[in-house]
């Protein structure tokens, strides 16, 4: 994609939930909620403004028979300059925020493949939620792209609050892998140029907590709302056949819970989660006879079918309202529908509420924000808020309610009440929300506000952090991949190697060359410039077990493949049933990496046998490579020096076509045949005597250097055309 407008591209990335362009199904569960509704809502706007040339949202592509189709598709256009790109990872079946992490390199992957397909990077990136933070803190460190963060909720507050709720360390590590987001969270701080908060309490109070956040980093941006749907209930608007519907539909569920529908409606909308304190407005209400008597309840906790099929976490919540609506008898005057329709329902639910004189109560531990609070404001209905986190700024904004201490129900139901039963304080704070909507949540204020940070950032980015920038750039465009073993293949002939080198200087920009090796990555940077050889781009090392990027001067770890290898890894179960073997003599401490270890073969190579014997016997998952007729070396089954070079075709989107390896032993066999461009020195080792005849393997004569160019030559490698998968 060509730009030759000077317009943006910018991509928001929103892995976990449910989005599409159209009918949100907010509430369905506990990761499709305000973010999502918020980043729809927020794209849907830039693409109506003329500074943007392109718009996607970057999610989780799912096939799954009990959600609808339509996440399934690949690309969905929205509009002409906005589509939700979809990414596989996990599978295809629908799994919760908290399941992802283990996904997410392969996400990573695939967004790269998709921006080489696009042909240009986005002029900014933007992550919504710790997953994607993840995501856009990797493609950052990449291409160097300007990236902003918003957290939508924290990790260490969420912490606290279970903590607070009696949860055990280990159950909260094992539900939601809270240290391990927490983590994330302070990279994405950290690498993020920009930090988008809704609120000074964010970042006051909530950012403050962790140790890479700086205060000039941090922008509040106040969220924008919708304001066609939510319009004042007392605002006179003829209303369509279809709204009047909608309308008696939703009076038609209450009356199925309420026995008298003459009273203020105490309102509550949300995720079944329990930091949304569901229990705690229920038992306010439950031990207040005085309430009940003045007000109903309606509490629309999400989307529900039959709750013992839904997870644990929702499960638990909504069993635990059903107990206590039990336990108070709070029949006839405490609703809870199982369904609400968002793009027409959601709204009425406001105005009905506030035409009853009622209240919105949002009684969470804490509340990142509280769009909720926004949308009832604007409809006119008074709210009542917890006093931990965002609301503390919507309402000192909109004076439209009164804030709560909500660690006592008491509190809860006299603030209620004070709202209820005092009209003049009704009129003044729902007038008021009305009034200050439009000037503080207005999409346009809030657009503004946001391309002008965008703009910004575009114009004056200077990566102050190390980043592969340029030659991450470079692989974008790259559709040739030279990767040479260094032992007695690049090195061993000081003249064949110049001739090499001017030889790849001359090529095309668009040419990628690297090693793979049985060294470590400080041994290979240290033979490679003792030898003056080419600078290698990328540095496949310890026998495919570890992969290097070049930045500047120095080579970055990939931590893609390094979570590529760790499944099934049992290093110290090997090195236990190796150590039987007397003729296996564990190599020196700098020899054995996290992913390797390395021995030497004492005695009769036959012995061999013995130790793949003794690994199958034991179900134990590795490659075991043997060369030069002496050492060997236990690897992850996922590791070699070929699976690296597939990893990085793949990871690049570079046909294995156009991929050509160079080697000269026994570890280099897996990379020597398949797919790639293979090519055996003329000095190679006895033991790849074997794969000769093999398709796509070209036995050189010449030696060393020299053979890598005499099968340059033979493939037609740098003339021909670049072949496409």
């Amino acid at each position: 994609m060509k730009n030759r407008t000077g317009k943006l591209y910018i991509q928001l990335y929103n892995i976990h939930g449910l989005i599409r362009g159209e009918n949100l199904e907010l509430g369905r569960d506990a990761d499709t909620g305000g973010q999502t509704k918020y980043v729809l809502e927020l794209a849907k706007e830039l693409s109506k403004r003329k500074e943007f040339l392109r718009v996607e949202i970057v999610t989780r592509w799912i096939n799954d028979k009990n959600i609808s189709k339509d996440y399934s598709i690949p690309i969905e256009k929205v509009n002409d300059k906005l589509r939700i790109v979809r990414i596989r990872c996990g599978g295809g079946k629908y799994i919760r925020k908290e399941l992802l992490w283990d996904y997410l390199e392969e996400f990573v992957d695939r967004s790269i493949r998709y921006l080489k397909t696009v042909g240009r990077l986005p002029d900014v990136i933007h992550s919504h939620y710790a997953d994607a933070g993840f995501v856009c803190t990797e493609l950052s460190k990449f291409f160097g792209i300007p990236f902003i963060h918003t957290g939508h909720s924290l990790g260490r507050l969420k912490l606290q609050g279970l903590l607070e709720n009696n949860l055990s360390m280990e159950e909260i590590e094992k539900k939601f892998r809270i240290s391990h987001r927490i983590s994330v969270e302070e990279n994405a701080i950290f690498y993020a140029n920009k930090i988008i908060t809704s609120t000074n309490h964010e970042i006051e109070n909530q950012y403050s907590a962790y140790k890479n956040a700086v205060r000039e980093k941090f922008k509040v941006v106040p969220p924008g709302i919708e304001l066609k749907k939510f319009y004042p209930f007392n605002e006179k608007r003829e209303r369509t056949k279809d709204a009047e519907k909608v309308r008696a539909g939703i009076r038609a569920e209450l009356w199925k819970f309420f026995m008298n529908f003459d009273k203020p409606i105490i309102l509550m909308l949300c995720r079944p989660e329990k930091r949304k304190n569901i229990a705690g407005l229920i038992e306010a209400y439950g031990k207040d006879k005085e309430l009940q008597e003045i007000a109903n309840l309606a509490i629309y906790a999400g989307i529900r079918k039959d709750i013992q099929s839904m997870s644990e976490i929702e499960k638990d919540v909504l069993t635990e309202m059903l107990l206590l609506m039990d336990k108070f008898d709070l029949y006839g005057k405490m609703a809870i529908p199982k369904k609400h329709d968002v793009e027409d329902e959601v709204p009425e639910l406001y105005r009905i509420s506030a035409e009853s004189g009622g209240v919105f109560v949002n009684p969470a531990f804490n509340e990142n924000f509280g769009l909720t609070l926004i949308e009832a404001a604007m409809s006119g209905l008074p709210v009542v808020a917890t006093n931990r986190g965002g609301p503390q700024d919507i309402i000192g904004n909109l004076k439209d309610g009164l804030l709560v201490d909500v660690s006592d129900p008491t509190n809860i139901s006299e603030t209620i009440k004070k709202v209820i039963k005092n009209k003049k304080l009704w009129n003044r704070f729902s007038e008021s929300g009305v009034e200050l909507v439009t000037k503080y949540y207005g999409w346009d204020s809030h657009i503004s506000l946001y391309i002008k940070e965008v703009v910004k950032l575009k114009k004056e980015y200077r990566s102050e952090i190390n980043t592969f920038g340029k030659f991450g750039k470079k692989l974008l465009e790259c559709e040739k991949l030279i990767i040479v073993d260094i032992d007695n293949t690049l090195l061993g002939d000081t003249e064949a190697l110049e001739r090499f080198k001017l030889a790849l200087s001359s090529q095309s920009k668009s040419i990628g060359f690297g090693v793979a090796t049985g060294r470590t990555i400080d041994s290979a940077i240290q033979v490679l410039e003792e030898n003056n050889a080419p600078k290698a781009e990328i540095i496949i090392s310890s026998v495919g077990t570890e992969l290097y990027y070049k930045d500047k001067e120095n080579y970055i770890y990939s931590t893609g493949w390094d979570k590529h290898l760790s499944a099934s890894w049992e290093r110290e179960t090997i090195i236990e049933l190796l150590s039987d073997f007397d003729f296996l003599e564990y190599q020196e401490k700098e020899n054995q990496r996290k992913y390797k270890m390395s021995y030497y073969l004492r005695g009769d190579i036959g012995k061999i046998k013995l130790v793949r014997e003794k690994l199958i016997r034991n179900r134990i998952k590795c490659n075991l490579v043997f060369s030069h007729d002496e050492f060997v070396d236990i690897i992850p089954f996922r590791a070699s020096k070929g699976r690296a070079v597939r990893y990085l075709a793949y990871r690049w989107n570079i046909s294995l076509n156009n991929v050509l390896v160079a080697g000269d032993s026994g570890n280099d066999e897996d990379m020597l045949i398949g797919e790639m461009l293979g090519v055996i020195v003329g000095n190679y080792s006895p033991e790849l005597e074997k794969i000769k005849g093999k398709r796509r393997i070209y036995f050189a004569s010449n030696s060393f250097a020299d053979g890598i160019l005499e099968g340059i030559n033979y493939y037609k490698f740098f003339e021909r055309e670049s072949i496409h998968d």
